[in-house]
């Protein structure tokens, strides 16, 4: 094997400024390892940064892993840049960098921060790689600037990839991206979502941390297959119309000596004061966002999925943990910002740069934030004050929901506003409704398991609570297993349960789901104002002691009346108040025969009425299920007369 060539470069001036500035966002071209020819032979260049190491040399399978043998070079402007070409190199190559330090003696042997593929755990070597591949999406991604809008229908089916399906013939294997290709993008067509998210697919050495602690924040993980066939499977799924987020994470990283803490001997990506640098409760490290490389290396982690991989929208992961300085701290555990107060302002700072670059490359795509307290204007433009994100996670939507759920339907009267006061909130933000990977592991129990009663009230109630979700203002997300309704809690090392479809009520279940999202994507009054109150108004929100809430969505021509009846005990000659009078067509009812209930309902429909009731001109006499969420579309002629 040749030795280094030092006078090969990918950088120009111009690139160190903007990477010195923390305004470089496409350095996934510039660092890492690249296939390139040079003088008509073909190598990998390697760059790295590195400002406080003596010496940075390239081992790897190619010189017997030797630490001095292939030394990279220090660029001369004082960028911390190490780089140098390696004649020969080829593709499938496996590296590392050796680290001398400048302080304390101090050596490492470190994976790429940049390589597009890594061992597959719990090896943990980069990977020399080529990113080309042949899309076929080109539909896709004419059309999905509507598909990913704000008015548009928006069901997230969110998905761990590791445990959505599993080969138990074959030791309990995972499936791979390019078997998932075959089997996913079919399912989520079928069942009308219209978008997947993925759990952090981004390289992690602990699998049971899914996905949340990286250490490669360009590569996805190698356990299921490498980058190409990963493309593949986000191929295959825009080839069925169905959108791509993934789960990013720039709030904390792992301890993992191979990874990015005291990368060079000193604390380069990391603040180096745990009261501002380490997490007490994930027990990794918190990126020091006022660096401007390091700003530099998360924005283009995130962009880099947009222009490599085609993806449709991130959710940034844990937002408020880099929003607050005192986050999950005690008293004397953190340090204020330079006004004295527990803003971070780097972080805020990270964050709304982060979403201008992003929507300014990709105007068709979001960013989503889970963000779980009340700091304003997070889906506001920057330019008005905002963090800048498309949409955010309605976190108090779901834990009011899912408490007030898990309540005997005997005591739920006294939580009612539990489920009214939502819609004080509702358009504050534009909010996705989430029922999550979060709320289904921990001791917390499947969503079937959190439900009261007995079986026949369990899969009555679940339904119930889809029927609600799917009908309240806000785009919907989903975690996998509970659309057919599993038992257990989830288990990342286990696939899902499949075989509970086979019983009526699990098939029920899923059946329900997927008439609601399409019912929520063929109607516009159930998507295009998910984030503007002209689409939403109450028919009833008082009537507490019988547990019904009653409400219109509305586009402007169409409306659609939702109630929903909180308790087992049908209710016969129930009052509603509509605005319109003329029939009102019963388009779905959770307790059909079909979906597992008992068959209630109001005979397909129910005419208005000419006598003032609640306030509005008409009304409805209705009966309402027990357990059931019944759904009304005003006709604008009697179609039992045509």
């Amino acid at each position: 094997m040749e030795g280094v060539t030092q006078d090969v470069s990918l950088w120009s001036d111009y690139d160190i400024y903007l990477f010195k500035q923390g305004s470089h966002f496409r350095l996934y071209e510039k660092m890492g390892s690249h296939l390139m020819d040079v003088d008509g032979k073909r190598g990998t260049y390697f760059s790295v940064w590195a400002p406080n190491a003596r010496a940075v040399s390239v081992m790897g399978d190619f010189n017997g892993w030797a630490k001095c043998s292939h030394y990279l070079k220090a660029r001369d402007d004082g960028s911390g840049v190490w780089e140098g070409f390696i004649p020969g190199l080829p593709e499938g190559v496996r590296y590392k960098y050796h680290i001398l330090s400048m302080y304390n003696g101090y050596e490492v042997d470190k994976g790429d921060p940049y390589a597009f593929l890594c061992e597959t755990p719990p090896k943990t070597a980069s990977v020399v790689y080529d990113l080309s591949y042949s899309w076929k999406d080109e539909a896709w991604m004419k059309e999905r600037a509507s598909r990913n809008s704000l008015k548009s229908p928006i069901s997230i089916y969110e998905v761990h990839l590791g445990s959505w399906r599993r080969v138990p013939e074959e030791g309990n294997r995972f499936l791979t991206y390019r078997e998932m290709a075959n089997y996913l993008p079919k399912y989520v067509k079928e069942m009308g979502f219209t978008h997947v998210e993925f759990l952090p697919v981004m390289e992690h050495p602990f699998y049971g941390s899914w996905g949340y602690q990286i250490t490669g924040y360009f590569a996805p993980t190698s356990r299921y297959g490498n980058p190409a066939d990963f493309m593949y499977l986000i191929d295959r799924l825009h080839q069925e119309g169905i959108g791509v987020i993934l789960d990013w994470v720039p709030s904390h990283f792992p301890g993992d000596e191979q990874g990015l803490v005291y990368f060079d001997g000193t604390h380069l990506y990391e603040h180096a004061d745990p009261r501002k640098g380490f997490h007490p409760d994930w027990k990794s490290y918190i990126f020091n966002y006022g660096r401007h490389e390091v700003r530099s290396f998360l924005i283009s982690s995130a962009r880099f999925w947009f222009d490599k991989y085609h993806i449709d929208g991130i959710r940034v992961d844990a937002v408020a943990s880099m929003l607050y300085l005192d986050y999950s701290r005690k008293e004397g555990e953190w340090i204020p910002n330079e006004y004295g107060g527990k803003e971070n302002l780097e972080a805020i700072y990270f964050i709304k740069r982060l979403n201008e670059v992003i929507y300014g490359d990709f105007p068709d795509v979001q960013t989503i934030a889970e963000e779980s307290t009340a700091w304003p204007m997070v889906t506001r433009p920057t330019y008005i004050g905002g963090l800048g994100f498309g949409m955010k996670w309605n976190m108090g939507w779901m834990h009011d929901t899912l408490h007030y759920m898990s309540l005997d339907p005997i005591y739920r009267k006294y939580h009612h506003n539990q489920l009214t006061f939502s819609i004080w909130y509702a358009f504050n933000e534009n909010f996705m409704l989430p029922l999550s990977h979060d709320e289904v592991v921990h001791g917390k129990g499947s969503l079937l398991s959190k439900m009261p009663g007995d079986d026949w009230q369990r899969f009555a109630n679940l339904r119930l609570l889809f029927g609600y979700m799917f009908t309240h203002p806000g785009k919907k997300l989903l975690f996998m297993g509970e659309e057919f309704g599993q038992w257990s809690e989830w288990n990342h090392d286990a696939s899902l349960d499949w075989h509970l479809l086979q019983h009526p009520f699990h098939e029920g279940v899923s059946r329900w789901v997927r008439d609601l999202n399409g019912l929520y994507s063929s109607e516009r009054a159930l998507h295009e104002y998910d984030h503007d109150p002209r689409g939403f108004e109450w028919s009833d929100f008082s009537d507490w002691e019988q547990s019904v809430i009653a409400y219109l969505r509305k586009d402007g021509d169409d409306v659609l009346l939702i109630v929903c009846n909180f308790t087992p005990v049908p209710r016969f000659d129930y009052k509603v108040g509509v605005p319109r009078e003329g029939f009102w067509k019963e388009v779905l009812n959770s307790d059909a025969v079909e979906y597992g209930g008992s068959g209630l309902g109001n005979m397909g429909g129910s005419s208005s009425i000419n006598a003032p009731f609640h306030n509005w001109p008409h009304h409805l006499s209705l009966t309402l299920p027990p357990l059931g969420t019944v759904i009304f579309k005003h006709e604008k002629t009697d179609s039992r007369k045509v």
